[in-house]
């Protein structure tokens, strides 16, 4: 992975250069570990004029077990305790002679922005802006393949969960029992909060789960994510349970699967971001459930839950091949529930068979 990560480094000063600063402070936990490898929690990573450096507060004995930074880079740690790496890092790029660096202002606090400007009054500041990120969107095939072992991991989970007793048993106790089963399959942990939601809750985006119960005839809305190797994958999906599904359960359902069908299909390199949400959502505007739509239909997944690209309205730009994203629509109805299906993808070209399906797990409207 040195070699990976030397060029991501190499990629990135490129782009600092043409906009005229010698350097870059990275800051931005998951940029780092883009460029660095697992670093400690607060490390910062300067591209210096002279060399690289991992800066960190401390010794690097709290990085998850078996993680470790890129072993061709320095790692420097503050000699006192108390210290913002940040700041130190900014010190360290004058040492180095540097008169220039760019730094992620999206990122820093305004106190941590003017505290570099203290300690290093002589060093011109620019914006970073969004660049490691727009380097993030196109994986590799080594982050693709962690990805695909989060997508098998969540699957696994999932499926067991199916095969279970649910009625009677409360949103809460799901959702710590599907994350416990993710760990359980050698996920780092989950992506983000499990989200269990049952009856009216079902479909809700972001539902936290309650002590409501699992009743007969509910929709059972679950959305989970894995953690592998600091890469997230998700997936959702909605059930009925203990009987057969009403008819508006089955009309309201059917709706959404071919609106996830659809934009799932118009993941193709060179497709416009608005373009696959328009796909799915006309779906859904033309059986009037205009006003009922989660604002995006899907988005980027990798180092963090919601990376570029936005898949929405007012999205601007194009797929590339070997972007991972998600194709989530979902419909809720107040006092009723909802369903949402949920899919992490690939981008392939059609000549590659197309979008390659990270998770698995049957959208059939089963009845638990």
């Amino acid at each position: 992975m040195a070699e990976v990560y030397a060029a991501r480094r190499a990629r990135l000063r490129e782009r600092c250069h043409a906009g005229g600063s010698a350097g870059a402070l990275v800051s931005r936990a998951a940029n780092v570990r883009y460029l660095a490898g697992a670093a400690p929690r607060g490390a910062v990573l300067l591209l210096g004029k002279r060399e690289d450096l991992l800066v960190c507060a401390g010794p690097d004995d709290r990085l998850p077990e078996g993680s470790r930074p890129d072993e061709a880079l320095r790692v420097h740690v503050l000699s006192a305790p108390g210290g913002d790496p940040a700041v130190a890092a900014a010190d360290l790029a004058t040492a180095q002679g540097a008169e220039s660096l760019a730094v992620e202002e999206h990122h820093l606090t305004v106190a941590r922005h003017r505290a570099i400007g203290s300690v290093a009054p002589r060093l011109r500041l620019a914006d970073l802006g969004g660049a490691v990120e727009q380097l993030r969107v196109v994986k590799d095939e080594e982050e693709i393949a962690c990805l695909r072992i989060a997508a098998e991991i969540a699957d696994q989970a999932l499926g067991e969960l199916l095969e279970s007793i649910l009625v009677g048993r409360t949103e809460r106790h799901l959702a710590l029992e599907l994350e416990r089963r993710l760990v359980d399959h050698g996920a780092d942990g989950p992506a983000f909060a499990t989200a269990v939601a049952t009856g009216p809750h079902s479909g809700r985006r972001g539902h936290r789960p309650t002590d409501r119960r699992v009743e007969e005839g509910d929709f059972l809305s679950v959305c989970l994510g894995a953690v592998y190797r600091g890469y997230r994958c998700e997936i959702g999906r909605t059930f009925v349970i203990g009987t057969s599904p009403a008819d508006w359960q089955i009309e309201l359902y059917d709706l959404v699967f071919a609106a996830q069908r659809a934009g799932r299909e118009a993941l193709v390199p060179g497709a416009a971001y608005r373009d696959v949400d328009r796909a799915a959502r006309q779906v859904l505007d033309s059986a009037g459930y205009a006003d009922r739509l989660f604002e995006l239909t899907g988005h980027g997944v990798g180092l963090e839950n919601e990376e570029e690209p936005q898949l929405g309205p007012a999205a601007m730009g194009k797929l590339d091949a070997c972007v991972p994203v998600t194709v989530e629509p979902g419909v809720h109805l107040p006092g009723r529930g909802g369903v949402r299906i949920d899919d992490t993808l690939v981008v392939r070209p059609e000549a590659d068979g197309g979008p390659e399906l990270l998770t698995i797990t049957t959208k059939e409207l089963l009845a638990l």
